[in-house]
């Protein structure tokens, strides 16, 4: 079998909920050995999401982040699980963790603790807003980054209610951005030989999100808004709803009232250029409704495509899961069965030709390899001596 791109690097993994774990998956979907380090008889947060699940302290939550990973469960106020952890530790690439800063310190697990047993050890933490400022200790959760970064008042309408964003975009981005840090630092390793530690937070990776909003208003004092364009937006039709892009073409209002069947709009002064569109937005967006009240999706989402606008029904989770392109774009992955049913996961987004994504291991039950990994330490400690 052709190695996968992460073969060779062992992760210790203290991670939990989603930032840490949606990372450390990434780094196991692609070889790395990820070893979850588990607090026994509770496990990751994450595993009781669910409350009652058929599938006990497994339910779809904590699977939908922990496969391809072995689950070692242990108190670590005890000296001899103290003393396992920091002997895989010894033997690791990675540490990753993403309590709030200070927890790892306390534990004897800190970055200025590890390097002294492991120099070329990369120490990734994940926070709520930093190592350091005035929200170094507030905890962070994923609907706080979208509110403190401005996300949440972010709205295509301004008289929508504000509110929040139903998918944890913080989380995801920053446990994405951590995976970018992690191979970042595993590359320059292999320039210096030493390691770093690497901090990523919530906050930034949603400052981070609106760079390009963030630096219109830094520089020209610009509120900008992809989502208020005139020309885009939300639209009822007679069965449903669809979503239509009026962009990247010479004149896409022209082409948007060919579609609609309307008169065309950019022939008349007031609407003539962006800036008249904008300063009328109400005005086009009520017309847009009413034609597009008229008929079906299908019907308009034809006569879209057919002058080249951007359009796209507006579809539920459910749809898009059992749609051809998601099985093409292999989202869906297969782990098995349980007593409760198939196990199912949403795969990687990463296409790679020569490292493709499989379930190697199932999302473990909590401890599952406790003995597989201790012994291996007692047999290394044997050869040791």
């Amino acid at each position: 079998m052709t190695p996968l791109p992460l073969d060779g690097i062992r992760v210790i993994d203290f991670t939990q909920v989603m930032l840490g774990p949606c990372c450390t998956q990434t780094l196991a979907d692609y070889g790395a050995e990820v070893i979850k380090i588990e607090k026994a008889k509770i496990g990751d947060l994450s595993r009781w999401s669910l409350g009652s699940d058929p599938d006990g302290l497994n339910n779809p939550v904590f699977c939908s982040l922990n496969r391809n990973k072995k689950s070692l469960a242990l108190d670590l106020k005890l000296p001899e699980a103290r003393d396992a952890v920091l002997a895989l530790i010894a033997d690791a690439d990675v540490v990753v963790n993403n309590f709030r800063p200070g927890v790892m310190e306390r534990m004897g697990f800190g970055y200025e603790d590890l390097k002294k047993i492991n120099k070329g050890l990369v120490y990734a933490v994940g926070t709520g807003f930093g190592l350091e400022g005035p929200y170094r200790h507030k905890g962070g959760q994923d609907i706080l980054a979208q509110a403190l970064s401005g996300v949440m008042r972010r709205k295509s309408d301004s008289s929508h209610p504000t509110s929040i964003y139903a998918t944890p975009l913080a989380d995801y981005s920053a446990g994405m951005h951590l995976v970018q840090g992690i191979l970042l630092a595993l590359l320059q390793r292999g320039k210096t030989g030493e390691g770093q530690q690497v901090a990523v937070n919530l906050y930034s990776s949603m400052i981070a999100m609106q760079m390009q909003e963030g630096t219109t208003h830094m520089m020209r004092g610009k509120d900008l808004n992809w989502g208020a364009f005139p020309l885009t937006g939300v639209f009822d039709t007679t069965d449903g709803t669809i979503v239509m892009v009026g962009a990247f073409k010479a004149n896409p209002l022209q082409d948007i009232c060919n579609a609609l069947g309307i008169e065309d709009l950019s022939a008349q002064d007031r609407y003539k250029d962006f800036d008249a569109q904008m300063s009328r937005r109400p005005e086009l967006q009520r017309i847009f409704r009413d034609a597009f009240a008229t008929n079906t999706s299908a019907h308009w989402l034809r006569r879209l495509e057919e002058v080249d606008i951007l359009c796209a029904p507006v579809r539920d989770l459910a749809t898009a899961l059992a749609d051809e392109q998601t099985v093409i774009n292999r989202m869906i992955l297969e782990a098995g069965e349980t007593a409760a049913g198939p196990v199912r996961l949403v795969g990687s987004p990463i296409d790679m030709s020569a490292a493709t994504v499989s379930v190697r291991i199932p999302p473990p039950s909590l401890g599952q390899h406790n003995d597989e990994i201790l012994a291996s330490l007692e047999a290394r400690r044997g050869d040791a001596a």
